[in-house]
């Protein structure tokens, strides 16, 4: 693989719900999440980075050095395995790959580490997101925690939300005693009729180069998958949502030329007709502040 990145980055993600719920609370019935204080909704770090693991699995489809440790339906001991196997263990009762890993570990101190770098070289969302890897066999191995260089923020919308339970019927009756008695089954889903949300992130070219070699191709295709993340996930029931615009400070060393809360105040997001309730994204301005920015930053604006 080539070589990891050189520069520190930077990023504020925009984000719009059309009638739907962007991220579902399921302790609160599976309304939008709001925070209750201010009234504005929130999409977790965690939903977003499943958008993004989705998007590379889609477009690399398992390609070496591409596949998707946290994925549906596949069980973490299964991926752990190649590893495994990887320096030669390939005992598949747990009792038997306990005694092969006590064995191993005495002649090789590096066994840990070793593992460590194969799951990140071959586990895109490992070398980007990091990973808690106790689960190799328990009490006999820990790859520890993988730091990841990409971390990402909870979203927040630009202004308060007003989510609405909308009732909704279905002509199908589920049991054949119901239909004696009726002709349809009532339902309900929530929805947010439009919000603009903001998400922040942060990419450590130092994590990168020290712990999970988070590459140029990797960031190119981190990039790709922000803006394409809603393309190849629609549903009935997060309605139209759409990445309206990403922005990326690049800075001019590993470590960084400026704090990254100084860089998302250089990005302003005001209504364009503060009297009316926003329904577009038109309804919006965005705006950048170059004179804001530190010596040594460059921002690029993508849609």
């Amino acid at each position: 693989m080539s070589e990891p990145i050189k520069n520190r980055y930077d990023f504020v993600i925009l984000f719009d719900v059309e009638n739907g719920n962007p991220n579902g609370d399921p302790d609160a019935g599976n309304m939008p999440r709001i925070d209750p204080e201010t009234g504005l909704g929130l999409v977790t770090d965690v939903c977003l980075k499943r958008k993004i693991r989705n998007y590379v699995e889609m477009v690399r489809e398992d390609e070496p050095g591409y596949r998707i440790y946290i994925k549906d339906s596949v069980p973490l001991n299964r991926s752990d395995r190649s590893a495994l196997k990887y320096v030669g263990i390939n005992e598949e009762d747990d009792k038997s790959m306990k005694e092969a890993i006590k064995k191993l570990r005495k002649d090789d101190p590096d066994l840990d580490r070793k593992l460590r770098d194969f799951m990140c070289s071959n586990f895109y969302d490992i070398r980007t997101f990091g990973a808690v890897m106790t689960t190799f066999v328990k009490a006999a191995l820990n790859c520890g925690q993988v730091r990841g260089p990409v971390q990402l923020g909870f979203a927040r919308s630009v202004d308060p939300i007003i989510p609405q339970e909308v009732t909704i019927t279905r002509v199908a009756i589920a049991k054949e005693a119901d239909a004696e008695n009726k002709d349809t089954e009532m339902g309900r889903k929530f929805i947010v009729p439009y919000a603009l949300y903001r998400a922040e992130g942060f990419i450590s070219a130092n994590l990168a180069r020290k712990v999970t070699g988070f590459n140029d191709e990797d960031l190119q295709l981190f990039w790709q998958a922000i803006l394409n993340m809603f393309e190849n996930d629609h549903s009935a029931a997060r309605g139209k949502m759409a990445v309206r615009e990403l922005i990326v400070f690049k800075h001019d060393s590993e470590l960084g030329c400026a704090p990254a809360h100084k860089l998302f105040d250089a990005v302003s997001v005001s209504r364009v007709h503060p009297d009316q309730p926003p329904r577009a994204y038109s309804d919006y301005c965005v705006s950048v502040n170059e004179d804001a920015l530190p010596e040594g930053v460059h921002y690029t604006r993508m849609a």
